[in-house]
């Protein structure tokens, strides 16, 4: 190889690492990891995370927290909305070590956690989505982003979890979540994971569901068995 070669070979090898570190990003999509009993679901979209920490026989809830994140020299900082473990940890905040390899993400934690990309299963409602109001819609008052009360739903892949919380204290009022499929406007959950009540787990519920403009008109009936109406606005 020519010297000119070897000066050129060396500062495209500079130039290749630096862009894996400069500009290394995490796919969105929805990621697992399991060891042995315990499953750890990770979604990502955009500029959103949700961590998710349940066993599966018996089913157990453990924890989750999720926020708004971005990525920079292979460091990963989320800037959390909910933390259902804040009342002993107090994190508000997370800066995690990662790296990215095909379809494998690691994020290096006390003990590494190896995380693998499932195939995107598209539905007709991903998206995160918050809740507004009782339906039917009169022109009533929604509670909104601005509100520090929220439910949100996340949908993504196949996947759904809804979270209440207050923004202001980090209160973690619950969560929910497993498989989802929206269809034909038949929406239906899928429980793996319920925080308040493990023995929902397996449950499978089914509403009807219509996109009116950013609204997701949800009906049916409760898990009591009485009708319910809710409408969900589309979070930007």
């Amino acid at each position: 190889m020519k010297p000119s070669q070897v000066l050129n070979y060396i500062i495209f090898s500079v130039f290749f690492v630096a862009s894996n570190i400069v500009f290394a990003q995490i796919t969105p999509g929805i990621y697992f990891s399991e060891t042995a009993n315990t499953v750890h679901e990770l979604k990502v979209a955009e500029n959103y995370l949700i961590h998710t920490v349940y066993e599966k026989e018996p089913a157990k809830f453990i924890k989750t927290t999720g926020g708004f994140y971005e990525t920079k020299d292979g460091l990963l900082t989320v800037s959390l909305e909910f933390n259902s473990d804040f009342e002993h940890d107090k994190l508000t905040e997370l800066k995690v070590l990662f790296d990215t390899k095909d379809e494998q993400l690691t994020l290096k934690m006390e003990s590494p956690l190896v995380f693998k990309l499932e195939v995107n299963n598209e539905q007709a409602l991903d998206g995160q989505w918050l809740f507004g109001t009782r339906g039917p819609d009169r022109g009533q008052k929604r509670r909104g982003e601005a509100n520090a009360r929220k439910t949100l739903k996340f949908l993504q892949g196949g996947r759904f979890q809804w979270i209440a919380y207050d923004t202001e204290g980090m209160a973690f009022k619950g969560t929910g979540g497993g498989s989802y499929s929206a269809q034909d406007g038949i929406y239906t959950e899928n429980i793996q994971f319920f925080s308040r009540d493990n023995s929902r787990v397996g449950a499978s519920l089914e509403f009807n569901y219509e996109i009116k403009g950013d609204d997701w008109h949800h009906t049916g009936k409760n898990s009591k068995g009485e009708p319910m109406y809710e409408i969900w606005g589309k979070r930007n």
